[in-house]
């Protein structure tokens, strides 16, 4: 880890440890958009007297709205730091949920789904943490990011069950009322936790021994950033397709089937 200024308040050698915990946090807690949807699809489709494609609808502009969300979410972090969006995205994950819980239609729902929970929610709890994690390391830099990028999955392990109980038992308007309460009142007092600009990139040191070979920065892989930069993105598109069909459908399947719940919105790990 880096060395910071003696005045410094937090232990310099733990604050990026907590800073690390504060984004792991505010990333499991912020993906629940990606999943709560997935949940109550079978639920909003017997509702709104939607088939199973049009029930589908609301996941894919969530997505949608995440993918696009990232590159605004990105450009606020490089201009404002990353507690912003992080903000941002606590009001708008909340204000989302507590107006999907009053929509009349599939549409409605759909576009609340997409436009605040994916755009401005689920984006801001994603792309600018990840990054934010990696300025605050130079050793073990790689972990740190991959610790920091396992809340998105942490939130696919912890929420759907929780979503799935309080859909049974109380319903799934009141059960996305109180997702919008909580994701409030926990996210925005982790995102003033952010409010410390991060040092500048420092590249990690060698390893004593090893054998350094010579790369330029500005042609990452052997690439030009642009090249890069396209690869990387049809890597992720077609990662999160792959993903989709046992993501969503299979979970609903698996409730169509009968299984035991809260089995079926595990049916698919």
């Amino acid at each position: 880890m880096r060395r910071y200024s003696p005045g410094m308040r937090t232990n310099p050698e733990l604050y990026p440890l907590l800073r690390l915990a504060v984004n792991l946090a505010l990333m499991t807690i912020g993906s629940c958009g990606m999943y709560v949807v997935v949940v109550v699809l079978p639920t909003v489709q017997a509702e709104f007297g939607a088939t199973r494609a049009g029930a589908s609808l609301p996941y894919t502009l969530t997505m949608i709205g995440f993918g696009i969300g990232g590159v605004l979410m990105g450009r606020l972090t490089d201009r404002f730091g990353v507690m912003v969006p992080t903000v941002i995205g606590a009001f708008a994950l909340s204000a989302g949920f507590l107006l999907a819980s009053q929509t009349s239609s599939m549409w409605t729902f759909a576009l609340v789904q997409g436009s605040l929970i994916g755009l401005l929610g689920c984006a801001a709890s994603y792309a600018p943490l990840v990054t934010d994690t990696s300025l605050w390391f130079t050793r073990r830099r790689g972990i740190a990011v991959a610790i920091c990028a396992s809340g998105n999955y942490m939130a696919g392990a912890i929420w759907p069950s929780i979503i799935q109980h309080y859909v049974e038992t109380i319903g799934w308007r009141e059960t996305f009322q109180g997702v919008g309460i909580f994701c409030l009142v926990t996210m925005l007092p982790l995102s003033l936790v952010l409010r410390r600009k991060p040092p500048a990139f420092v590249a990690a040191p060698p390893r004593p021994g090893a054998t350094v070979i010579a790369r330029d920065p500005m042609r990452p892989f052997g690439l030009s950033p642009n090249t890069a930069q396209a690869l990387i993105c049809v890597a992720g598109v077609a990662c999160c397709v792959a993903m989709s069909m046992p993501q969503v459908h299979i979970v609903a399947y698996c409730g169509d089937l009968g299984l035991a719940r809260p089995a079926a919105p595990r049916c698919c790990r």
